[in-house]
């Protein structure tokens, strides 16, 4: 699909998390930053996302919102970077599969923990995500075994859980194990990784 990409975000949001992945791919996009207050509640903005939040992105006459849809749809666009592996293999059922878990089981027990919800043993079943102990389980299970999510290649689905590990550990909503800790070390060295969060930082207004 032709068409210029534009990133609607904010350096204080999942923004950064799309603008890594748009970095890793390598082609050009143009950015609009919004604030949160005004410009995101703007009604030019919310008819491109009616929930007035960031990150969204516009592919020509394409919307695509909620960052873990819009890495999935980038990774699809643009097979020459080989973010995503090919479908009908046990690769891709492995990267939708850790996609899915980041916005799903990883993002409502982050939350509900720096919110001081507490699950109780008896509802973890109706949290869908179990216990915040489970979901980091499952997931310093998988990357003492592999190198990255899907095994030994490095994909989207990393961009998407590594950045939401990242911030995740780093405020201490979830506790970081060894090896969770040595993944995200090793990503944030990548060098669209770099790249990306300098340019997030650069519009982070400077503290008088």
């Amino acid at each position: 699909m032709s068409g210029d990409l534009i990133l609607y975000t904010n350096p204080y949001s999942r923004g950064r998390t799309v603008r890594w992945l748009l970095e890793e791919i390598g082609v050009p996009y143009h950015v609009e930053v919004l604030d949160y207050a005004t410009t995101m509640k703007a009604p030019e903005y919310l008819a491109i996302n009616p929930m007035g939040k960031v990150p969204a992105l516009k592919h020509g006459d394409a919307i695509v919102t909620e960052t873990a849809a819009i890495c999935t749809y980038l990774a699809d666009a643009f097979p020459d970077a080989q973010l995503a592996p090919a479908p009908g293999t046990p690769e891709r059922a492995a990267y939708f599969r850790w996609l899915f878990f980041g916005a799903g089981p990883l993002e409502a027990a982050g939350v509900n923990q720096a919110l001081g919800v507490e699950v109780k043993p008896e509802q973890e079943r109706m949290a869908g995500y179990g216990s915040l102990a489970r979901v980091t389980q499952a997931l310093d299970q998988t990357l003492s075994a592999q190198p990255y999510l899907t095994g030994d290649r490095f994909t989207a689905a990393d961009v998407y859980v590594g950045a939401s590990l990242g911030w995740l550990m780093g405020f201490k909503i979830i506790p970081g194990t060894p090896t969770l800790a040595a993944y995200v070390g090793k990503l944030r060295q990548r060098p669209a990784a770099v790249k990306a969060a300098a340019l997030d930082d650069a519009l982070v207004p400077a503290k008088a």
